[in-house]
């Protein structure tokens, strides 16, 4: 619990800082009178940082240790609420939102490779399914929670407080964690970069690639800001219903973490796969997602069962790892969540640029978010094709 700890609240605090503009953003656009794809670029500025730091993150966390390199990064993190908290303009508040991006790039694979230093392997799988619920806590205090006390704080004020707990969560983590010894690189910066690019083009890992940004990195931008307009304007919520919705789905995604930590091993000792998981998962979001799209029925309900089945997402990291040698594990998770924060802040601002253009063409605000939920629901069945294809032999990569 000492090492857990620690870890559950920098994760919870990553997810936090990750869904949180999905309930502000009325009052950003009011406050700064940002347009649609000014709030996606935003919003979406997390996600670039985020992805861009997770090959760097990587390298750190295997040569210096989850301790140092979290705690470090938390600082960032705090900075960066801070720095959001002050900002008046849309570039600094995108520059701010930047810098919690990386802030709290390490949080999961922190945690990831904390587990592997200091739980026996019988626990590995329970303690990733209680992290990842850390996560979906953290998204669902941005929803309610957060909506709740707005009105006293001020978007202002919760930052804040978020930058606080940030500097909370470093000091525990350098308090709490044991130290890790410091490791040598093994190799050049050259090569390790080369096998890092043999991952990139091996076939095993373009099987997921798309999956990874379509449904992956789509869910993340639907959960920290699209949902929000969509059910405010498509199905006539006002601010706090959709506040309402997003606890749906977040609820939603808890259980179906917590169901992954406690049946994956049942699931495991019956033969089921987790390409098999990721079949059956991304095959009932594309069903969900379209009756969201085209149906009457009850929009919670659609919403938690969407986020029920969102859990399918932590087994593309397996599914993935699988076809590589064990001692890439690492980089090919570490490269498969570059794929999916892309995806989140390209589907994000995509998003955001598109209903500006549909807008500007004169069609109307609800026509024009079920074109751009549409154009995704499409881009992600085109990823999930590959998936149906025949699992390769483990795939070779700079002779490992």
């Amino acid at each position: 619990m000492k090492v857990f700890l620690p870890f559950a609240l920098g994760y919870y605090l990553s997810y936090l800082l990750r869904t949180v503009n999905a309930v502000i953003s009325p009052r950003l656009t009011d406050e700064l009178g940002l347009s649609a794809a000014s709030l996606g670029l935003l919003t979406s500025a997390y996600f670039l940082a985020f992805g861009a730091a997770q090959i760097p993150v990587g390298i750190a966390l295997d040569r210096f240790g989850p301790r140092r390199v979290e705690a470090a990064l938390l600082l960032l993190a705090a900075l960066g609420s801070a720095l959001f908290a002050m900002a008046d303009s849309l570039g600094a508040l995108a520059g701010a939102r930047a810098l919690v991006g990386v802030g709290v790039s390490a949080c999961l694979m922190a945690a990831l490779k904390g587990f592997a230093l200091w739980y026996p392997p019988e626990r590995q799988s329970s303690m990733i399914g209680f992290i990842m619920a850390s996560g979906s806590l953290g998204a669902l205090t941005a929803s309610v929670p957060l909506e709740a006390v707005l009105p006293v704080l001020g978007w202002r004020g919760a930052f804040w407080i978020i930058a606080a707990v940030c500097l909370v969560a470093a000091a525990l983590v350098l308090r709490a964690l044991p130290a890790a010894p410091v490791v040598a690189g093994e190799a050049s910066v050259a090569a390790a970069l080369r096998v890092v690019a043999g991952i990139f083009a091996a076939p095993a890992f373009l099987r997921h690639a798309a999956a990874s940004v379509f449904f992956v990195g789509g869910f993340m931008a639907l959960q920290s800001l699209w949902v929000v307009p969509w059910v405010m304007n498509v199905n006539g919520f006002d601010l706090a219903g959709a506040a309402t919705v997003l606890v749906a789905l977040n609820l939603g995604n808890l259980a179906g973490q917590l169901s992954v930590g406690f049946l994956g091993v049942r699931l495991a000792r019956a033969g089921v796969e987790p390409v098999s998981l990721l079949r059956a998962g991304y095959g009932a979001m594309l069903v969900v997602q379209g009756l969201i799209l085209w149906s009457g029925l009850p929009v919670l309900l659609l919403w938690t069962l969407f986020g029920l089945l969102t859990a399918a997402n932590s087994q593309i990291y397996l599914s993935a790892a699988r076809a590589f040698p064990p001692a890439l594990f690492g980089r090919v998770s570490t490269a498969l969540n570059l794929m999916a924060f892309a995806g989140a802040f390209a589907v994000q601002w995509g998003f955001g640029i598109g209903l500006d253009f549909m807008r500007d063409m004169g069609v109307e605000l609800t026509r024009a978010l079920a074109f751009g939920f549409g154009g995704l629901l499409l881009l992600q069945l085109f990823a999930y094709l590959p998936l149906l294809g025949h699992v390769s032999a483990r795939a070779r990569v700079g002779g490992a």
